[in-house]
């Protein structure tokens, strides 16, 4: 089996694009990404394919500093201890790898025999798919709008305490989270939930695919928590992007019951159970 790594998105996603269009949903964070590093989101990427007999056999896609996504089409013996020789033959950095969870075992397995890093599950993940919102949901009082430059103070607040409440990977530096807004509002990607005039709470769309498009960054801060608002903005605008989407997907933590069940009680549905293994020096 050979590794083919790939400097330009345009042609590896034109190799692989159909395979994973095969499953557009369970495949939507791979999908998603690869259509950020073609839009020149990220400057620095690394996208491989495992290839045997002349077929496709597995994909690779990392941006670094985060984790390290492997897909496998066909499932070789022992096809995930290779890609993880590959790899480090090759001198690629990986902290850690998120997906499908006994693909991500076995790659994580195999890579720290080699490097004597211990595996810690930085997040069981529930990957949750909606066609259509649940009817009759009690909506919280206030309405929704699409974020705005007024919004970007109190959203940099939001980011890093998400960041911080969730220990999703590293935590942003004030500059960072305020670069990171302010693309979001550029793309016009944030959403609010205002009562009275003031913001309580917040959500983005990302990562959008043929069909479908992922819901993130769902906030509200803890003051104006237990009042029904998150609930409320990720219905409405979930409602909003079916009326351009076959469908939304969201990631969940499935520790987090509160959260899963509030996007149960909106109509969504979980479709897999992927895992978030980071690498940590013992």
């Amino acid at each position: 089996m050979e590794l083919l790594i790939y400097s330009d998105s345009a042609v590896f996603s034109e190799k692989v694009s159909p395979l994973l269009y095969r499953n557009e949903d369970i495949h939507s964070l791979f999908l998603g990404v690869l259509g950020q590093i073609q839009a020149n989101q990220y400057e620095d990427y690394f996208l491989a394919l495992a290839e045997k007999e002349g077929e496709i056999a597995a994909a690779c896609l990392m941006t670094p500093p985060h984790a390290l996504q492997l897909v496998v089409f066909r499932h070789f013996p022992e096809i995930e201890q290779v890609i993880a020789g590959h790899l480090q033959n090759l001198g690629v950095e990986v902290s850690g790898i998120v997906g499908e969870q006994e693909t991500s075992r076995l790659f994580a397995e195999a890579w720290t025999r080699h490097t004597g890093e211990q595996i810690k599950v930085l997040m069981n993940q529930g990957l949750y798919r909606i066609d259509a919102v649940s009817k009759g949901l009690k909506k919280s009082e206030g309405t929704w709008r699409v974020a705005s430059k007024k919004d970007a103070e109190i959203l940099e607040e939001w980011y890093r305490l998400f960041e911080q409440e969730t220990g999703i990977g590293r935590h942003s530096t004030q500059a960072e989270a305020t670069r990171r807004i302010a693309d979001f509002l550029e793309r016009k990607e944030v959403y609010v939930w205002e009562v009275d005039g003031v913001a309580v709470s917040c959500m983005k769309k990302s990562r959008p695919s043929k069909n479908g498009i992922t819901v993130s960054f769902v906030y509200t801060p803890k003051g104006q928590r237990g009042r029904g608002y998150a609930r409320s903005l990720v219905a409405e605008v979930t409602d909003e992007l079916l009326l351009e989407y076959d469908f939304v997907m969201l990631y969940t933590d499935l520790d987090n019951t509160t959260a899963n069940k509030i996007y149960k009680e909106i109509g969504y549905e979980q479709i897999a159970n992927p895992v978030h293994l980071v690498f940590e020096e013992q």
